[in-house]
Parts: structure tokens; C-alpha cells; sequence
């Protein structure tokens, strides 16, 4: 046994003992969070405005704090963006992540010296406390890779700027660094599928045990490492390749292409993060629910999912949520977010300990017929449709077709990047159709009512969703298409894409 595995052994069995602990105590968790943010930020200007001083319950919490999205937030966050100290939180954030916004443009959400350790921590947590119960510990042997956007900073206002797989990269201890792919260089390249390449060529004679990354890069790179080596699978190149590690997007739609890539199954752990605070973790295998961090320095509120756009809706804490009831997530940090609707619509699998699983974000939804169907609902039907076929799907997203150009019923019309052939193609599609109204009875009732007729693929080679994130100045980071929308932005966008030559390396 390596010197570094020693040193992982060693941190993971105390880490496993807090996981366990947390997970016993999560409203003594919650509760103290509460009030040590609020205590905290008494004298800050938010906290003078919203009378921080007679805040000593939960009641008082919601009674002196409203929801906020990032609109309501962004006076505040330009004044920190300014430089203006003690606005949200003490003194200045560490750094602020640029990430996309519900309403268009760039929100930045601040990082403080008091959030920032929860976001690595939470991470090597999550990972150490599996591989200690699994029996892999072994995988700190070798070479571990993770696919981040770049650790490179910029600047926002007066403060330090990047994504935030990237600033958390600059938190990973040295001694772990020794085990970790791909380069500085490499690793701040801007133009992201030079940069997939040369993490492949700079990985390809390692001996490899962990790839951490979301879903759709990932691919990318096993792509680019068959192509530069001509071998037939991932594991041929690495043979002692066992654990993915994933968040930011559902797996079960990727993982029938995963797996053929791969050549085989892999461990994998599923983990909830976000620029706002991190979430979740996977810590049972094959359990889809992941395990809530209570302990990380956020306090967590909830709105039922139906409710999240009324003009007062009803605020629950932790103690009150149900299984198998669909929620939005509310928020507040320890960098200077409160109440923040996150965005995420989650449910709970389990209480005891809590256990949630993510069912899609609140303004992805498609409705353009009174379907109220939400991302969950698709990425669980196309993940069922694939199985038991030979269809290869990569990447897909789906926008209704109010006003089809060739006549008839509107229909909602599915975008895939596929190379199967039409034939197999449209013998999908009644399977997906068939699965959709399963998964959503709203979009049976409309089609029994033929309201809207039988959903419509539209195949796009490989490569397409790459080259229109590309053109979008997206690629990379934690960008990705949607696997929804009310729109036909990106439908639209893609099938252009489409229609012209797809460039690949």
C-alpha cells in the first residue's frame, strides 16, 4: 500500500464517522447553521435591512427574510462586485462564480472563506467515504483524473473570478496533487475540445483508477482517447479504471453509451453540487437517493414545486418534508445568500436518513400544451427506452412544435445525436412515445385527445451539440443543452448546426 493511500485510509475512517454522524443529527445540524449565519451577518447591510437582531427562530427567519432569486439579490451583489465590504456577508468574498441565469445573462454567486473549504471538502468526502466502504481504496495508487473547467482566475468587479470547478481546483492538497491528471497547462486551455484532446494524450500511458467529470465532457474524452489509441474500449487503455465520479447532470441516459465505451461496468459515485453550496452525495451503492449534507454550512427550506412561481408560497423547513413530494430547493449560505431559490426541483427517497434524488430544474419545463412535463419525466423516458435496444443516443434535448412546417397536429420534437439509422430510429420513437405517456398522463391525455400527435425524432450527427455549445461560447465547464425546453432556441439552433458540416478533430 502506497504512502498516499495510507493518508487517505487514515482521513477516510474519520470521515465516515462525521458522514455517519451528520447523518443521524440533521436537524441539530440545520438548526445551528441557522443561527450561526445569521449571527454572523447581523451587522452586514442585508442584515441590518432585514432586522438580523430579531431573528431567534425559524419563524422569525421566514418572517423577516423573503424569498430571493437572483434579480431581488442583484443590488447587493453589485455593490460587492464593487468592492463595498459587509453587504451580504463580512468583509468581501474569496471569489464570485460566473454561472448562467434563470432570466438571461451572467448571475454571480459569491464564495466566501467561510464557504469555500464545504465545496472540496464535501467532494473528497464523499469519495473517501465510498471507497473506504467499498474496498477501493486501492484506486489512490494510481492516477486519479479530474475534468474541471480552468483553475486560471480573472477578475469580476475587484473580485477573483472563475467556474467553480475550477477555483475549487486550487483547494486539492498538495499531497494529493502528486496522483492527479491533467497538468496546470494542459488544464487551463481554453478552447475546450483541445483541451479534451490533450488530457487524453497527456492520460493515455498513466495507469488510471478515477475519472471524475460531467457526463457529456466525459464522453467526449473516452472519445478522443480511442480515437488517438485505436483501441475498442476504455478499459483496454486502463485497465484499472473503477470508479466515475459525476454530477451536474443525469447519468441514466448517458450510461447505456458510457458502458459500451467502457467496455464494462464501472463503480460510480453521483454527487449534487452547486456554485450556491454543495447538496448531496451518493454514499449506498446502487442507492439513487443521495445523501443531504446537513453539515455544510447551508440551511435548507422547501416549496413545493408547483408553488415556487406563486406570489406567497408556503416555506417548510427540513423536519417538515414528505417522500415522494417534488420541491424546490431554497437556500441559505454561509457566503451570503438567503433564502435563494436554487433552482433545483428535487424529492425526497427517504427521511431517515434524508435521502433525495433530483427531478429537474424549475424553469426547465415543457408546457406549451398544458403538459407540465418537467426534465425528470424525459431523461427518465428516454433512459427506459434504451434499455433493451441497440440505439446509441449521446446527447438530446426536446422543444414542442407548435406550428409543424409540413402541416398537421403539433407534436414535440426530440433533437438526438445518434448514429443509428433512421429505421431503428423511428422504431424508437413509438417506444419513447409510448414511454412518455406512461411517465406524464397529461401528455397521454393530449394525445388521446390528439391534441398533439406522436412525438418526432430528428437525428443530428456526432458532434452537433459540441460545435452549437461551441458557437454559443459555452463549451466546456458545466455548460450543457438542456434536456428541455418551452422554446425552440436550442432545437432550433442545433438543427442549423446541423444542417451545415460538423467539425471534429
Amino acid at each position: 500500500m502506497g504512502i498516499i493511500t495510507n493518508i487517505v485510509r487514515t482521513i477516510a475512517v474519520r470521515v465516515h464517522k462525521q458522514i455517519e454522524f451528520m447523518a443521524a443529527h440533521p436537524h441539530k445540524f440545520q438548526e445551528s447553521i441557522l443561527h450561526q449565519n445569521i449571527a454572523k451577518a447581523k451587522t452586514t447591510v442585508y442584515g441590518t435591512e432585514h432586522n438580523f437582531h430579531d431573528i431567534h427562530s425559524y419563524k422569525d427567519f421566514k418572517k423577516n427574510i423573503p424569498l430571493n432569486n437572483y434579480e431581488s439579490l442583484r443590488p447587493y451583489m453589485n455593490r460587492v462586485l464593487e468592492g463595498e465590504k459587509n453587504v451580504l456577508w463580512p468583509g468581501k468574498p474569496k471569489y464570485v462564480v460566473g454561472t448562467s441565469g434563470t432570466t438571461g445573462g451572467i448571475k454571480y454567486v459569491p464564495l466566501s472563506k467561510d464557504s469555500l473549504p464545504y465545496h472540496y471538502n464535501t467532494a473528497r468526502n464523499a469519495v473517501f467515504n465510498y471507497t473506504l466502504k467499498y474496498g477501493l481504496m486501492r484506486i489512490f495508487n494510481n492516477k486519479l483524473l479530474f475534468i474541471s473547467g480552468s483553475p486560471k482566475l480573472g477578475k469580476t468587479g475587484v473580485i477573483p473570478s472563475g467556474r467553480l470547478s475550477g477555483i475549487v481546483n486550487h483547494q486539492i492538497p498538495r499531497w494529493l496533487k502528486f496522483n492527479q491528471i491533467p497538468s496546470w497547462d494542459t488544464n487551463i486551455i481554453e478552447d475546450w475540445e483541445e483541451k479534451v484532446y490533450k488530457i487524453a494524450q497527456e492520460s493515455i500511458k498513466e495507469k488510471m483508477s478515477m475519472i471524475s467529470g460531467i457526463p457529456p465532457w466525459v464522453l467526449m474524452y473516452y472519445e478522443s482517447l480511442l480515437e488517438q489509441t485505436g483501441a475498442e474500449s476504455v478499459s483496454e487503455i486502463f485497465p484499472d479504471y473503477e470508479l466515475f465520479v459525476y454530477g451536474g447532470v443525469n447519468f441514466e441516459p448517458y450510461r447505456k453509451k458510457f458502458e459500451s465505451l467502457v467496455g464494462r461496468e464501472l463503480d460510480s459515485i453521483e454527487t449534487y453540487p452547486s456554485s450556491e453550496g454543495f447538496v448531496a452525495f451518493q454514499d449506498i451503492k446502487g442507492d439513487a437517493g443521495l445523501l443531504l449534507n446537513v453539515n455544510g454550512g447551508v440551511f435548507y427550506e422547501f416549496v413545493l414545486a408547483n408553488q415556487i412561481y406563486d406570489e406567497h408560497p408556503e416555506r417548510i423547513e427540513l423536519k417538515d418534508v414528505e417522500v415522494g413530494i417534488e420541491y424546490a430547493i431554497i437556500l441559505t449560505n454561509n457566503a451570503g445568500l438567503w433564502a435563494s431559490i436554487l433552482g433545483d426541483v428535487v424529492e425526497f427517497t427517504s427521511t431517515d436518513p434524508y435521502r433525495l434524488i433530483i427531478k429537474g430544474r424549475t424553469e426547465h419545463f415543457l408546457s406549451a400544451f398544458g403538459e407540465h412535463i418537467i426534465a425528470g419525466e424525459i431523461e427518465s423516458a428516454m433512459s427506459t427506452s434504451l434499455s433493451g435496444t441497440g440505439v446509441q443516443i449521446t446527447e438530446f434535448t426536446v422543444a414542442p412544435q407548435i406550428n409543424p412546417p409540413e402541416g398537421g397536429l403539433p407534436y414535440h420534437e426530440w433533437v438526438v445525436e445518434t448514429e443509428d439509422g433512421a429505421l431503428e430510429l423511428s422504431s424508437f420513437g413509438r417506444i419513447l412515445d409510448q414511454c412518455m405517456q406512461t411517465k406524464n398522463f397529461h401528455y397521454k391525455d393530449l394525445r388521446a385527445g390528439k391534441v398533439i400527435t406522436r412525438l418526432k425524432i430528428s437525428p443530428v450527427p456526432r458532434g452537433t451539440f459540441t460545435q452549437y455549445l461551441k458557437s454559443q461560447g459555452k463549451l466546456g465547464g458545466q455548460n450543457k443543452v438542456p434536456h428541455l425546453a418551452n422554446n425552440r432556441v436550442h432545437v432550433d439552433g442545433l438543427l442549423a448546426i446541423s444542417k451545415g458540416p460538423i467539425i471534429r478533430r
